[in-house]
């Protein structure tokens, strides 16, 4: 069978593209890789469009036999690579024969590391994606041990780099850029959102990053206990349960909530942010 076959997974490897666009008003919503510059950045290294199918590997884990010839690379939390037990590049091209095998380490920082394959991944779409949402069910099933991927015809455009300089991903502070509302008013201090420094749960997934508070800065305070009707919330939306400790809202979030919303991530730090490790501290900024 062509393709690549699923040797190990790692904790968790989900099948991801960009996501399904156009069906929240049917209670559907987007998915997609949790950091998406990463996944982008892995299809244009193999020559894809942007929006093709890949592999989003939690920590790191994965290894894979080749099948048929072909061109991968990693992108995202720089796991060490090695192809056919020795080390290559990250977000690098790597080029694939049959019965050759690509193994990963766990990544030293971030936490999702992203297989792009040229040609991409071809499992069959529904509503327009290939995404696996862990919250509702839609998509293709988390990866096991003896999948076969198939991989789709390759692409006429080839990239013009071997090797994409990125910055280096580390475990330091995040400064995360947050615009205030729609809900601010329903707290007594909002503007503690913006001090001191928030730590990334271990209870955090792909729905949600829910913060802990670092050291003794005040938790947000609700002005009543009363609660809203449900109303609509966008990607990097960050609501706030009655305990004061905020959950922001990433790639497999509900698309209505009735907690309110104290401010919304900016749009550029939410692939920052899917990036974030249990333990990781955070610190917002107003954008």
């Amino acid at each position: 069978m062509n393709g690549l076959e699923i040797l190990e997974t790692g904790p968790l490897s989900l099948i991801q593209d960009l996501g399904r666009i156009g069906h929240l008003r049917s209670g559907v919503g987007v998915s997609g890789a949790a950091d998406r510059r990463s996944l982008r950045l892995g299809n244009r290294l193999v020559g894809n469009n942007e929006g093709a199918a890949g592999v989003e590997i939690l920590l790191g884990g994965l290894s894979l036999r080749a099948q048929q010839p072909t061109t991968i690379a990693f992108t995202g939390a720089p796991a060490q690579a090695y192809h056919d037990g020795i080390p290559v590049g990250h977000s690098s091209v790597i080029s694939v024969r049959p019965g050759q095998t690509v193994r990963l380490d766990y990544a030293p920082s971030g936490l999702r590391t992203y297989l792009t394959v040229r040609g991409g991944i071809v499992v069959p779409e529904i509503l327009g994606s290939r995404s696996t949402d862990t919250m509702s069910g839609i998509g293709p099933a988390p990866l096991e041990p003896g999948v076969f991927l198939p991989i789709g015809p390759s692409p006429t455009a080839f990239s013009p780099v071997d090797l994409a300089p990125v910055p280096p991903m580390t475990n330091e502070t995040l400064d995360i850029r947050v615009v205030f509302g729609p809900r601010a008013d329903r707290f007594t201090n909002p503007e503690i959102l913006v001090q001191g420094r928030w730590a990334v749960s271990t209870d955090s997934d792909r729905i949600g990053a829910r913060l802990d508070r670092v050291g003794d800065d005040e938790l947000l305070r609700r002005t009543d206990d009363t609660e809203l009707p449900t109303e609509g919330v966008a990607l990097g939306s960050i609501q706030v349960p009655p305990s004061g400790q905020p959950v922001v809202f990433l790639a497999d979030h509900p698309i209505t909530g009735g907690y309110p919303v104290v401010g919304v991530v900016a749009d550029a730090d939410i692939d920052r942010l899917g990036q974030a490790r249990p333990g990781q501290h955070i610190r917002f900024v107003g954008a």
